[in-house]
């Protein structure tokens, strides 16, 4: 019997973790709430069984640990935040008092300002991709970029919904198809993708704008150099700063990732040039 309770504590503690290795379908999960008193843990399961890219959705599960503390180990400790959905741009919390999950709706470029502006000493950026910063929560980065919040923002521009099933995006390009364009953008339909590093630089508040891909290792260099002075210039106070990557998506271009890196190069860089779109000189205080 103590070796039985040993061995389902030590899948437990691996369940818990989320540790790197690969357990087949052990079921995986996050601690929500531990009560060291009764010693029961409130869990809510990965259906992935992925430990790099779970997904609580498997409901809440109960489980009391061993009376033995020598067969406990350390307690677990537990997690706030159960699953963002940048997407959905929603994100899945535990709720203590119903002991149920819950969605709440929130823009994650709400999110980063109001944690600038409390922590301004911090670093602090968004990672969007097109469907969420040109068309979901395009009217968010405006205004962030308006206000000149001092973040910095990383925009993967792959001209697609590459998440969701390879819709339409607004960045799409004309003649390009889409799940929800089967015969390719029109600009009578749909009317001209959009450029989102020029519009943003059109607005004071946006300090440093420029356009990278990742198609190589020169282009992968010159695109570290852009981000490090996008935060160098978020750390010195000037402003909102802007980084646009170009990216593939062969999945849902349907190219081999070989093709999918020339046609970045050959149609997505000749509608989204590369390079500097805006660099304001710091103000002399």
């Amino acid at each position: 019997m103590r070796m039985r309770n040993v061995i389902l504590t030590l899948v437990l503690a691996l369940s818990l973790g989320l540790t790197a290795c690969e357990f087949g379908q052990v079921e995986q999960g996050r601690c929500v709430a531990f009560n060291p008193e009764t010693k029961t843990l409130l869990v809510v399961l990965d259906v992935n069984h992925d430990q790099l890219n779970p997904h609580y959705s498997g409901g809440i599960h109960e489980y009391t640990l061993p009376a033995d503390p020598s067969e406990i180990g350390p307690l677990p400790v537990p997690g706030g935040r159960v699953m963002f959905d940048l997407e959905k741009s929603t994100v899945t919390i535990f709720n203590p008092e119903t002991k149920a999950l819950e969605v709440l709706n929130v823009n994650f470029t709400d999110v980063e300002k109001g944690i600038k502006r409390t922590h301004p000493h911090q670093a602090v950026f968004t990672y969007q991709g097109d469907g969420d910063l040109a068309s979901i929560g395009a009217a968010e980065i405006v205004h962030a970029a308006m206000r000149g919040e001092k973040i910095t923002t990383i925009f993967i521009n792959n001209a697609i919904y590459g998440m969701t099933g390879g819709q339409m995006a607004p960045t799409t390009l004309i003649g390009q198809k889409a799940t929800t364009a089967p015969k390719g953008r029109t600009k009578e339909q749909a009317g001209m993708p959009i450029r989102m590093a020029e519009m943003l630089s059109t607005l004071d508040g946006c300090v440093y704008a420029e356009r990278v891909c990742v198609t190589d290792i020169p282009h992968l260099n010159k695109a570290k150099k852009a981000i490090r002075k996008a935060f160098e210039k978020q750390m010195a106070g000037e402003g909102f700063t802007f980084i646009e990557v170009l990216s593939t998506c062969p999945t849902n271009w349907g190219m081999t990732p070989l093709k999918a890196n020339e046609w970045l190069k050959n149609e997505m860089a000749a509608y989204y040039p590369l390079g500097v779109i805006k660099e304001s000189a710091p103000e002399v205080k």
